[in-house]
Formats: C-alpha cells, sequence, structure tokens
C-alpha cells in the first residue's frame, strides 16, 4: 500500500528522506547540491524555474535546460540495546532524477518547468524486532512544477507556479520473528501498496537593491497527501485483504534568502528555511468495514506531533573563468521529538556539508559535479521516554549511523 509508505516513511521519516529533517530533499541540481540549498537569492541556471521563479524575470533573453542525476547513499542504523533487540538497517542507495527548463521572455512575462524528486525513502530492517514494524518503507515522490516569473520593474520581480505531486509507496512489516521467541501474541503482518496525485502553489519575490545584492522569498504550500491503495493484514485466523487509505502532511516551508556579489567574481548567500511540520501531528490509517479483529493491531492513530524546524544555510560560488566552483554549509534540525521517533527514521539534527564545480565546455553547453555529506547526530533514549510503552523502544537504548552521501552530475545547455 503505497499509501502507507508514503504516510509513515512522510511522517515517520522521508528525507528526507535523504537530506532535511524528516523527508525532504532540497537538494535538487548541481548548483542547489554544491551550495548545500543556499540558493533561492542568485540562481543562474535553468533550476531558477524551481527554486526562485521570480528571478527567472532578471535572466538573459535566451533558453535555458538543464538535467541531472543524483545517486544518493544511505548508510545503516544502528539500533542498540540489547541481544536479540538490537539491529542494524540495510545500506541503500537510490537514484533521483531532475530536469528544468526557463523559456525566453514574453515582454515582461516569462515561464519555466521543474520536473524534480523533492522527498523519498527506503528504510528496510531484517533482524526480528525492528522488522516486526519496519521490515520495509519505500517512499517515492516525483513533482511537476510549471512556473512564471513577472517583471514589476528592473529591481523587481515576482513569481509562482503549481505543484503537482505524484507519490507512491510499499509498506511492510512481519512479526513472526519475536512472534517465535514469544514477544507477540501472533504473528502479525501487513502488506500494503498505495498512491495519490495532489496539488500544490509556490510563490516568490526577489528584490536587487544594487547590482550585487539580491533579496528574495519563497514560499511552497502544504499539501495533503490523501493516499489510497489495498492491504493485506495477516495474524489471526482469515486475512484482511481490502481498501487502505492514510492522509499525511507535505508541510509547507518558507524561505529567506541575501546574497552579495564581489567583483562578479565571489559570491556568498545565506539561507533561513522554516517548514512547518507542526501539521503532522496523527498518523491514522483507514481500512474497510472488514478489518474486524486486526483493527487494534494496525488501525490505531499514532500521534506524531512533529514540531516546525528552522535551517539555516551557507553557500559560496567563485567564477574562475570556464570553472564555477561552489561550497556550502548547513545545520539542520530535525521535526522528529525522540519520544515518537521509530524505526520507520531515527532521525536527528544533522551537520551537511556540500561541495561542486561547473565547466563551461562552449559557450552553451557546460557540465557539472556536486558531493554532498549529510552527518546525522547519534543519540540515546532513556527507559521509559518513548511515548508508547507497549514498543521495544520503551525500554531505551541507542541510534547510531544513517545520514547520506550525495552525487550529482548534470549537464546545462543555453541557446
Amino acid at each position: 500500500m503505497k499509501t502507507l509508505t508514503r504516510g509513515l516513511v512522510l511522517s515517520v521519516a522521508t528525507g528526507t528522506a535523504i537530506m532535511a529533517g524528516a523527508y525532504k530533499i532540497p537538494e535538487q541540481s548541481i548548483n542547489s547540491m554544491a551550495l548545500c540549498a543556499a540558493y533561492v537569492a542568485h540562481t543562474s541556471g535553468a533550476d531558477t524555474a524551481y527554486y526562485n521563479p521570480a528571478n527567472m524575470a532578471f535572466m538573459d533573453k535566451k533558453q535555458y535546460i538543464e538535467g541531472g542525476l543524483t545517486l544518493a547513499n544511505l548508510p545503516s542504523n544502528t539500533y542498540t540495546l540489547i541481544p536479540p533487540i538490537s539491529g542494524k538497517s540495510k545500506e541503500e542507495n537510490i537514484l533521483i532524477p531532475n530536469l528544468h527548463y526557463v523559456a525566453k521572455p514574453i515582454g515582461d512575462f516569462r515561464w519555466g518547468v521543474s520536473l524534480t524528486a523533492p522527498g523519498g525513502l527506503t528504510k528496510r530492517w531484517d533482524t526480528p524486532f525492528q522488522k516486526a514494524s519496519a521490515e520495509e518503507f519505500t517512499l517515492k515522490i516525483l513533482e511537476l512544477s510549471p512556473s512564471f516569473s513577472y517583471r514589476v520593474a528592473e529591481n523587481f520581480s515576482v513569481g509562482g507556479g503549481v505543484r503537482l505531486i505524484y507519490s507512491e509507496g510499499v509498506v511492510r512489516s512481519n512479526a513472526s520473528g519475536i512472534y517465535a521467541m514469544g514477544y507477540s501474541p501472533a504473528p502479525f503482518a501487513r502488506d500494503m501498496e498505495g498512491d495519490t496525485l495532489e496539488f500544490g502553489y509556490n510563490l516568490a519575490v526577489s528584490y536587487r537593491p544594487t547590482e550585487d545584492i539580491a533579496l528574495a522569498v519563497t514560499y511552497r504550500s502544504k499539501v495533503d497527501l490523501d493516499e489510497e491503495g489495498t492491504a493485506t493484514l495477516s495474524g489471526i485466523g482469515a486475512p484482511y485483504v481490502g481498501d487502505a487509505s492514510v492522509s499525511v502532511p507535505l508541510p509547507a516551508a518558507l524561505n529567506l534568502s541575501v546574497s552579495k556579489t564581489w567583483d562578479k567574481t565571489f559570491t556568498l548567500e545565506l539561507n533561513y528555511e522554516r517548514t512547518y511540520w507542526s501539521a503532522y501531528e496523527t498518523l491514522d490509517f483507514n481500512y474497510g468495514s472488514k478489518v474486524g479483529f486486526y483493527a487494534p493491531v494496525f488501525d490505531s492513530p499514532i500521534p506524531k506531533n512533529w514540531k516546525d524546524t528552522d535551517t539555516f544555510r551557507i553557500g559560496a560560488t567563485i567564477e574562475l573563468n570556464r570553472f564555477t566552483v561552489m561550497m556550502g554549509f548547513s545545520l539542520d534540525e530535525t521535526p522528529i521529538p525522540k519520544d515518537h521517533v521509530g524505526y520507520e527514521l531515527p532521525d536527528s539534527d544533522a551537520k551537511v556539508f556540500t561541495m561542486g564545480m561547473r565547466y563551461q565546455q562552449t559557450e552553451n553547453l557546460s557540465w557539472g559535479v556536486a558531493f554532498l555529506y549529510d552527518n546525522k547526530e547519534s543519540f540515546d533514549l532513556k527507559r521509559g521516554e518513548h511515548i508508547d510503552s507497549r514498543s521495544v523502544l520503551a525500554q531505551g537504548g541507542s541510534f547510531s549511523g544513517g545520514g547520506a552521501y550525495l552525487t550529482t552530475v548534470g549537464l546545462a545547455y543555453e541557446f
């Protein structure tokens, strides 16, 4: 049931999936990856359509197209308590595509479009206690974002667009291992798939008080992901095979950015992002009327009580003839309180380091590569700290590992 996964992953985990607290992946191009997503006020390529559509108004009067592919390596998470409760998740590798286009201006108007994967996750456990709740959580999100800009004045523009978001997921759990050890009353298992297509919007404002200073504000709306699909629940008597659904929020996000350029060579950008994760209060799965005795096991609402987060980013760009060198850093805050953490995503605060370069091969063609390292903090749970007294996590323990290594390659063409 892709619905469940999307919900659970999104909710309990996603990154994020990879790179930002929870499930967001803010880096969707070479420049944004190399600059640690401190790339809102000073955008320059086709990816402007995604990161700040208002800035399309300030670009040269030609067409821009850019595509890239990111390989995300997600190291294992380790949970340590006592055998046999301790466990280790599988290492994962995920490919994340992106494509951006900006058209020529039509008077003071301009349009563009982006295809991105702004979130996603795969988390799998084979160890028995973790497998009982998170044998697999796989989430895929794809976003198509048509956008526009309007040049109000020489140094002021506005922009916006529509978010068309498709997501799908798979969630599996299997308690047969702990049942065999006498820790579960039955070998409960679930196998779910689901998907959804939803809509949202984004807004942007850009102001350039001087030639070398840029200010920008962008906003992406919250999107409720109303996942629908099917589920198989088993463990006692006849299995339940039928409908399943869940709704989780893709939170709103506000970005405030400023950049300063010196001698048309060195640019520094500071970015602050507020992500409104507090919209995620409860994870509540719904099944058909015949769910029967499986309801207490699989149909009870799960409190999440996530919190809004603050992310601070800094990025530097250096122009060296045909080469452009970039680097970035961010402090990334997790929205998940420790007392609500789960095996689906044992997320924590992180420090993110990035670097990359672009090479101007010809007047029209350039290519580049960028790298990102997401360093997650280890953390401990005290006995009785977890909100769910029935969970193994209520016994305490520690989480370590996780994080991410991302590598992006791409091409850009102007004509």
